[in-house]
Order: C-alpha cells, then structure tokens, then sequence
C-alpha cells in the first residue's frame, strides 16, 4: 500500500517544527475564508501567522504548495477510515466523513484552491494528483479487507471502488456548483456497494 505522499512543509508531529507548520497552515485556512485564493499571498500569511517569511518560502516555496499542503492536513484529521467489520457499513462510514468534511463553506473553498493552483502551476497539478492517488491507495484498505473475509471477490479493484465512491461529491462540488448532503452520501454508497456486487469493479484476475 502507498503511504500518503509527502508535500511539502510535512514534517513529524510534536515540537517546533509541528508549531510552525500548524500556524501557517491556519493562517492559510483564515486568508482563504477572508479573501479567496487570488488574494493569498506568502508576505500575508507569515505576517498572519507569526512566522518569518523566509522560513515560509524555504518550507512550502509557493502558495499552491501551502494550499496543497493544508488538504492534506484538512482531509487526513477529517476523513477517519473507519473499520465497521463489513465493507457496506465502512463505505457508507467513509461517504458520511466526505459530507461532513465537504458542507463547510471553509473546506469547500480550499478546494476550489487547490483545483484553481493546479490548474496554474504543473507542480501544484503533480502534488494534487499525488494526494488524491495516496487517498485512494489508503481508503482502498477497506476493500483489502473485504476480500480477506471472503465478502467480495479477490479481483474486485479497491482504487475503481473508492474512485466510484467520491467521484459523486467532486462533481456535485466543483461541476454543478451545489453543496453535498447526506442524501447523497447514502445512494452514493449504497449505489457503490449494489455495482460491486455485480461485479462492475472486478479487474478480470480473479
């Protein structure tokens, strides 16, 4: 399994270093929920959260890193993987943690930041891929574990079946326009658990 990717500004929890990552990555949250991305800037954040500027240049060299960074920190303290001992139940868990997460006008803004900087910069389009792909390897334990209880079939592919699961949320957010609730948390697992059960998911090697 592929551990989540290491962006820039990670660094291992507790001390200094920890302190200094948490006051940027705050002070970024804030500045966005001010003023939006466009209005984002290195010189604003280290005066908003105390840190000297060049200390933010030397960590995170851009703002598409920052932003970067802070989806990575929203999204791994937000989005608990559950274990409910059966694979609907975890699904439907997991589809409960992206409404919860995503109905914050907050985090809905990050994240129209995040797409904004990768559309801009090929190094924020690499870092945002890389997360979402470290996302999908670890959400798909899941199915792992499915298939080690015999639930589901041994070629069912965890990465398609998660990619199914929160492909709903990301075009409901950032194609229509319009918020998440948990009406569409709930036909999105159970309309994801009815398609691996007839097999849509199966890569063919089982």
């Amino acid at each position: 399994m592929t551990p989540a990717p290491h962006l820039p500004g990670k660094a291992r929890p507790g001390g200094r270093t920890a302190r200094t990552r948490q006051a940027v990555l705050t002070a970024v949250f804030d500045e966005l929920a001010e003023s939006g991305f466009g209005a984002v800037t290195m010189e604003g954040i280290a005066q908003r959260s105390g840190i000297h500027l060049a200390t933010v240049y030397r960590r995170w060299r851009t703002i598409e890193g920052l932003v970067c960074d802070l989806l990575t920190d929203v999204s791994s303290t937000s989005v608990p993987l559950a274990d409910t001992g059966t694979l609907l139940g975890d699904l439907h868990a997991l589809a409960q943690s992206l409404e919860t997460l995503y109905e914050a006008a907050r985090v809905r803004g990050l994240l129209d930041a995040v797409v904004s900087a990768a559309a801009r910069q090929p190094e924020a389009a690499t870092i945002l891929r890389d997360f979402f792909d470290g996302r999908l390897q670890l959400a798909g334990a899941m199915v792992g574990r499915a298939i080690a209880r015999g639930e589901v079939p041994a070629d069912t592919d965890p990465v398609a079946v998660i990619s199914a699961l929160a492909a709903p949320f990301y075009y409901r957010l950032l194609i229509v326009r319009r918020p998440v609730d948990i009406a569409l948390a709930e036909s999105t697992a159970t309309a994801v658990w009815a398609g691996i059960r007839a097999g849509a998911y199966r890569t063919g090697g089982g």
